[in-house]
């Protein structure tokens, strides 16, 4: 039975992002969803904030966990003996970006490989970039985002 991980930043969990996790869900016995603890990127939410959107948000699939990460993901991966990464492609700039990651990746661990998934179309535009931005401008978001999301951003002062 094969484990993946989704790694990602997921400042904050778009429905493109719980798209490519139910779906990955199916694919594999076991998905551990990786919150990266990338503070060069400056996130709004906290690693715990984004850990409990995503926790909230897929309490209906059973094989899916969440965890954080300050590492390489290729260490994460070695230290929980799992050679399978989820990666999200929405366009083709996407691609070139996954594709450099996942050539990386490779070369700092031959084992690990790199499975893309492309979100349904109506996600295909969605980033977390986007959403915060449009959140600010008192934006509906509630077709962009799960519903723990929302309570998030709201409690951050963010209209959404």
């Amino acid at each position: 039975m094969k484990t993946a991980i989704y790694p990602g930043t997921f400042d904050p969990l778009t429905n493109g992002h719980l798209d490519l996790i139910e779906r990955a869900s199916k694919l594999f016995a076991r998905l551990i969803v990786l919150v990266g603890e990338n503070t060069a990127k400056k996130p709004l939410f906290n690693v715990d904030e984004r850990i409990k959107m995503i926790k909230d948000s897929i309490k209906h699939l059973k094989n899916v966990t969440v965890d954080s990460n300050s590492e390489l993901t290729v260490e994460y991966a070695r230290k929980h003996n799992v050679n399978i990464l989820v990666r999200g492609v929405r366009a083709f700039a996407d691609f070139e970006y996954e594709l450099q990651m996942a050539l990386m990746n490779r070369k700092l661990d031959e084992n690990i490989e790199t499975v893309f998934l492309m979100p349904k179309n109506e996600y295909s535009y969605l980033n977390s970039s986007l959403i915060k931005g449009i959140a600010d401008f008192d934006a509906d978001i509630k077709d962009f985002v799960p519903n723990a999301v929302i309570k998030m951003l709201k409690k951050k002062k963010i209209r959404g």
